[in-house]
């Protein structure tokens, strides 16, 4: 199968990790891989097995369902539990908690709570239940950005007046920027997000490269597209380079997709400040509707608390998104917190860091060699 097959070739990959082997000198380097699907398939495939031990990968924020904070989760349900309310979200979003319960709790408990595949399908429910209000819950890098985007502008177009969006999609970049600044952080190069990269392009990383002297490299996710970009970071190391390069070619192109990006712009806009779970709030790191979309806001039109609730205790989720600690250090991983009880948001989605170690990490021997005692 075309761009399947070529990327998991043995053979490709067997000489791509030689050239590897052969670039690696002694000093430990650690690259951030910033999605939460590159961290599945480092897992999902043994990657981390195959490469020298001097490479360390360490996963990133790149998993939006894990970064949302626990009290936007319940400002989504306190919506859902409204009279009149179809509350639509997909399917990750359902098991995520929050203080009181998640979303799937609501719906048991008698809440219409639905799962779709894209805001278009909410937008369809708006136009067969006129009498009901619709509210999407709108989530996602600026990968799903667009698509949200767009059923604003349809519904604008149709006046269609019992739809609403609850916006929570939120910008990498800023993400990014607030772990390079951490002072506990310190890292070699970038991994860079494939999906997300394709509408925003190239242009928005080259600060990493000039002003942190961080390569990155952006990054398809298939077997051999992860370890091809870790060989380019390698090689970028051993020529004394430091630029942003683009392995995924056959999709993201340097100037990103325009006629997402105009749809984003036309319809949405930067808060000022935004709480991510693990990174506290971030100045412009997340969207809001524009005012001349308020009629379509549900944050406006049902009024939402807006309370900031804490983590809990047991869950390490922040530093597990921060790269600070892997999930299997985490006190509670595997334990009381796992795909069916989990505590946190990254054993829930399926970009989820935690919830790539549990299924496919303790298959791996790096998870075998974290439990072995240390000889001085």
């Amino acid at each position: 199968m075309k761009f399947i097959d070529e990327y998991r070739d043995p053979e490709l990959i067997q000489r791509v990790t030689k050239e590897i082997e052969r670039l690696s000198g002694k000093r430990q380097l650690k690259f951030m891989e910033v999605c939460g699907g590159h961290t599945h398939t480092i897992y999902k495939h043994g990657i981390e097995d195959i490469l020298p031990p001097i490479i360390d990968l360490v996963h990133g924020p790149g998993c939006p369902v894990c970064v949302l904070p626990m009290g936007r989760v319940d400002d989504a349900i306190s919506i859902a539990r409204r009279e009149n309310v179809i509350f639509t979200t997909f399917g990750d979003m359902m098991r995520v908690p929050g203080s009181k319960g998640s979303l799937l709790d609501a719906k048991a408990e008698g809440a219409d709570v639905r799962f779709v595949y894209s805001p278009l399908d909410a937008l369809k429910l708006a136009r067969q239940y006129p009498e009901r209000e619709v509210v999407f819950f709108a989530i996602g890098f600026e990968t799903t950005a667009p698509s949200t985007a767009v059923t604003l502008l349809r519904a604008q177009a149709e006046k269609i007046s019992n739809f609403s969006i609850f916006c929570n999609h939120v910008a990498v970049i800023p993400a990014i920027t607030a772990i390079l600044d951490a002072p506990d952080m310190q890292l070699d190069g970038f991994i860079g997000p494939g999906h997300v990269s394709m509408v925003i392009g190239m242009h928005p990383y080259t600060f990493i490269a000039q002003e942190y002297h961080k390569p990155v490299v952006i990054s398809g996710f298939e077997p051999l597209d992860i370890i091809q970009s870790v060989y380019m970071l390698l090689k970028q190391f051993s020529e004394g380079r430091c630029e942003v390069e683009n392995q995924y070619g056959r999709v993201v192109r340097p100037s990103g997709n325009v006629k997402a990006l105009q749809a984003m712009e036309r319809t949405m806009e930067l808060r000022p400040f935004f709480e991510w779970r693990g990174l506290g709030t971030i100045a412009h790191s997340a969207f809001k509707l524009r005012d001349e979309f308020a009629s379509w806001d549900a944050e406006l039109r049902f009024q939402v608390p807006g309370v900031r609730v804490a983590d809990p205790k047991a869950c390490q989720c922040g530093e597990v998104l921060r790269g600070a600690i892997k999930p299997w250090d985490c006190k509670v991983f595997g334990t009381s917190c796992t795909p069916e009880t989990p505590i946190g948001t990254c054993m829930v989605s399926s970009e989820g860091a935690c919830a790539a170690y549990y299924n496919y990490g303790r298959y791996s021997m790096a998870a075998h060699r974290a439990t072995l005692p240390i000889i001085s």
